[in-house]
Parts: C-alpha cells; sequence; structure tokens
C-alpha cells in the first residue's frame, strides 16, 4: 500500500492536477476464444491516442487470484490496502447517501426483497423497484423504535436503503441476514462474537418491526440487512497526500468510500450521463487538484452478461473524454476498480488495464491501444492498484527526494 508515514514527508502541496477515471469492472474477457474482449471491441480513438502517448499497465486491485467487491478495489485504487482496510459495506452506503456515521455507530446496507406467503424470498432485489417506490417503503419504517436506541434510515438507489444504529454498546460483528439464494426465508441476524449480541438481537427487532410494517406492500415487502460496519477513520487526502480531492460519482457507495477518505463530494444525480459526470469535472475543476470521476455501467452490463452493452458504454466514455482531456491536466489516468467479464457476469480476479498519461513525465512505451493485450507489455508493468497514487505524484511533480 501507500506508505502514508512516507507519503506525509515526501507529499507537497504545489505540483500539477490530476484526473482519475474510473471506468467500474473494466477489465474484460474475449466472448469466443482467441477474440478480443470488450475494451479491445470498442472503438475508442481517443485512450487509443493516449496509450500510444502514454504509459501502460495492468494494476491487481487485491493480490493476485482474488475478486474484489468495489469498496475494496477502490480503496486500493486511493492507496488503501484493503487486506489492511476491511470496510464493510454499510459504512460506504450509509455515508454516501448522506447519513451521520459516528465513532461508536452501526451503519447496515439494507434491501428491499419479495417474500411469498410461506415466508421464503422470491426476489431478492423485489423485482428490482424504482428509487420513488423504494423512498416510500423507507417511510412507513421511520418511526420504528428500539429501546436507547437512535435510528436514522433513507432510500437509496432502486431497491437499496442504509440505516445507521446509535447508543451505547454496539458492535458490527453481525453476520448479514441475506441468505443469498430464493426459495429459503431471510436469515436472522446472528453475532458472530459475544460483543456483538446485543446488536444482533436489536436488529432482530427491528426486523420483526419491518416484516409488519411492510406486509401487504408486494413486491417490496421484507428486507435484508447486509454490511454492518462502523467508521474505520481512515487517514484523509489531505493529510496524506497534500490534495485538495473531490469526487464525481452517481451511486452511493462511491461517494461513501470517497468521503472516508477526505474527498468532496459533488452533487450529482443517478440519471447524469457520462457526458453529464465529465461537464460536472469541468465545473469545479478550478477548485481542485485532484478529481476522482467514475463511471459506473461498465459493470452493470458485465454484470449482465451483455457483452455489447459494454462495449457501449466504453465507447461513449471515450466519446466524452475530450471534455476532460481539454482541462490540461498534468496527469490523466484512465483504469478500471476490477474486471467484470460479460462472459463470468460478476467481478474477477484479472489484472486491470491501466494508462498514466503526463506528458513530459512519464516514458511512453510500445502501445499502440488501450486494452487488455496492449497492457500486458506496458511500461507500468503488473502492479498493485495501491501504487496508482504514489504513481500519479510522482508524475504530478508532487513528491520531493527520498533522502539526500
Amino acid at each position: 500500500m501507500a506508505n502514508f508515514d512516507l507519503m506525509r514527508r515526501l507529499a507537497v502541496a504545489e505540483g500539477g492536477k490530476i484526473i482519475l477515471l474510473v471506468m467500474d469492472g473494466l477489465g474484460g474477457l474475449p466472448r469466443e476464444q482467441g477474440g478480443l474482449t470488450e475494451l479491445e471491441t470498442a472503438n475508442t480513438p481517443n485512450m487509443d491516442r493516449l496509450a500510444r502517448e502514454g504509459s501502460t499497465g495492468l494494476s491487481i486491485p487485491v493480490t493476485r487470484g482474488v475478486a474484489p467487491g468495489s469498496g475494496p478495489a477502490h480503496l486500493g485504487l486511493f492507496g488503501y490496502d484493503p487486506l489492511v482496510y476491511d470496510i464493510g459495506r454499510g459504512v460506504l452506503e450509509a455515508i454516501g447517501i448522506g447519513l451521520d456515521v459516528g465513532q461508536g455507530d452501526v451503519a447496515i446496507r439494507g434491501n428491499f426483497c419479495t417474500v411469498d406467503a410461506s415466508g421464503n424470498i422470491t426476489d431478492r432485489r423485489a423485482g428490482r423497484i424504482p428509487t420513488e417506490e423504494g423512498e416510500k417503503r423507507v417511510e412507513l419504517l421511520k418511526d420504528i423504535k428500539l429501546d436507547g436506541i437512535d435510528i436514522q434510515i433513507a432510500a437509496g438507489e432502486g431497491y437499496r436503503f442504509a440505516m445507521v444504529l446509535r447508543g451505547d454498546g454496539l458492535n458490527d460483528d453481525v453476520k448479514d441476514t441475506d441468505p443469498q439464494a430464493t426459495g429459503v426465508p431471510p436469515l436472522p441476524a446472528v453475532a458472530s462474537s459475544p460483543a456483538a449480541e446485543r446488536t444482533a438481537a436489536l436488529a432482530n427487532q427491528w426486523l420483526a418491526a419491518t416484516r409488519e410494517r411492510l406486509a401487504g406492500h408486494e413486491p417490496a415487502n421484507m428486507v435484508t440487512l447486509r454490511g454492518f460496519a462502523t467508521d474505520p477513520n481512515l487517514p484523509k487526502y489531505a493529510d496524506v497526500y497534500k490534495l485538495k480531492a473531490a469526487c464525481v460519482a452517481t451511486y452511493p457507495m462511491y461517494k461513501g468510500v470517497s468521503r472516508l477518505v477526505g474527498m468532496k463530494t459533488i452533487e450529482t444525480d443517478l440519471h447524469y450521463s457520462i457526458q453529464d459526470e465529465f461537464d460536472t469535472v469541468a465545473e469545479v475543476w478550478n477548485d481542485y487538484n485532484f478529481v476522482f470521476c467514475h463511471v459506473k455501467y461498465t459493470d452493470s452490463r458485465g454484470e449482465d452478461g451483455n457483452f455489447d452493452a459494454k462495449v457501449k458504454v466504453i465507447e461513449e466514455v471515450d466519446a466524452a473524454l475530450p471534455t476532460l482531456l481539454n482541462l490540461n491536466p498534468a496527469v490523466m489516468i484512465v483504469t478500471g476498480d476490477h474486471s467484470t467479464p460479460a462472459t463470468y457476469r460478476a467481478h474477477s480476479w484479472h489484472p486491470v488495464p491501466t494508462l498514466l498519461w503526463a506528458l513530459g513525465t512519464h516514458m511512453t512505451d510500445r502501445a499502440q491501444a488501450f486494452g487488455e493485450r496492449e497492457c500486458m507489455g506496458g511500461a507500468l508493468g503488473q502492479f498493485p492498484a495501491v501504487d496508482l497514487m504514489p504513481m500519479a505524484l510522482a508524475h504530478a511533480k508532487r513528491l520531493v527526494k527520498y533522502g539526500a
């Protein structure tokens, strides 16, 4: 990981400005043996030019062979070793949608689901209800009371919501209630340690009340709880890297992880197009020296198993890329947080194509286009994702020499 003590010593407040563009789940695989990946198939003249002019390589999100979740994968890109900073999804979702998570609070991510008359889950995502329907269900749950506990709850995107419990003696060592299957009932909240038994009991009381409130409100007539977590109190970008950093993202989880490391999250809408996001980066560019911009739908289309749709999203990013390039960043990084091959319909462990464009400070390589095979022989090599931030700072001339 980035050595934070070393970064504090070497990082300076002056230097070039950096854009980190992350296409979620960018990496892929051919849909037939010997074919092209989604990125290699896409028509990407702008990224191809950056690859020719810049340095390329493949990043390893966690460690070889390990498929990461989006939270750990982004922490790695930000320089935080996800094996050291293990953050539950609940705190990322809660902070991402604007809930306050203080020390000692337990944050939880929830999903609305559909259960039948026997209480068995028939749809783990409640038919992917629209956000406005999720908001209506959350209103039904806001007046549930637990003895000695303050409860915050807010709707997220679609079938998702987040909740924060505040009170004495809470602990996040509680197992998820999502069985990850249909045809079975939601699981009870179970403590994984004695310290969490009270929290698990409170969660089960809340779930019992929720079942009553949502009865008859199909398709979202029950919930599952996931990712019990507390605020990890991470080192912040301004302290470690001397950066004034901003995040432009549409989904709460990515806003959450950005806030945890001290980025300012810029107001966006879930319905923003890629061009809208890039225009937002341009609007705030003068106020920050580091901007992280996140594109979600490369990952979504990969998880859908839709190879062609993922190709189309990549092409949309490339078509809008001049908006970012016209800002003249000192360093432009284009990468993904992990791979989501459409052939897998899931996150995978495959290294992620990465390009670093920094005219005047980088070494060009033999890459003629931006794609997995071209990046295999790039100047960056295969590198741990946690090394990306130190490389970005160095190319922006934001690190002083180490030692005499």
